[in-house]
């Protein structure tokens, strides 16, 4: 089937079979490499998209029904070569750790934001409740998103702040 899809503002289509998870339909179909396919139960995260900007695990949905649909992945977060802030936070406060988890966490974090740009630091961890870091460093993480959300995209740079 094919299917027809936004992602990152391009529009993009391919033919899949019915059964095609999304996450191998990003990766192997749209060579979108960014978003992970880690446990393969929906339990880490690491496979994180944006589908009309919520938060989604990609290993969870159909590619067939994401058709139609608006998708962001890491790799449409940076714009005309300057970084989301939340990429930024994770560059100055040391939030990248191995980075697999990353992909999925910058996602949820930037869908945070989008809803709620003050979160309070437990709104932080909820947010990111569904993310396994297996580095165990959820402190850097929660304050990276802390950071991204004191520099709002207006004031963003390409250098991030030490």
């Amino acid at each position: 089937m094919q299917v027809t899809l936004t992602i990152n503002g391009e529009e993009r289509s391919a033919e899949v079979e019915p059964r095609t998870l999304l996450v191998h339909f990003i990766r192997d179909d749209l060579d979108l490499t960014g978003t992970h396919w880690g446990c393969d139960t929906s339990n880490c995260g690491a496979c994180v998209v944006l589908v009309d900007g919520r938060p989604v695990k990609s290993c969870t949905m159909l590619a067939a029904t994401a058709a139609g649909h608006e998708l962001r992945t890491v790799e449409g977060m940076e714009q005309d070569g300057v970084l989301d802030p939340v990429q930024q936070g994770f560059i100055a406060q040391h939030g990248l750790q191995c980075g697999f988890c990353t992909p999925g966490m910058l996602l949820t974090a930037r869908a945070l934001l989008d809803e709620n740009p003050n979160p309070t630091d437990a709104e932080i961890r909820e947010a990111i409740s569904g993310q396994i870091c297996r580095c165990t460093g959820y402190t850097n993480i929660v304050k990276a998103i802390r950071w991204a959300a004191d520099h709002a995209p207006q004031t963003a740079t390409a250098t991030p702040e030490a």
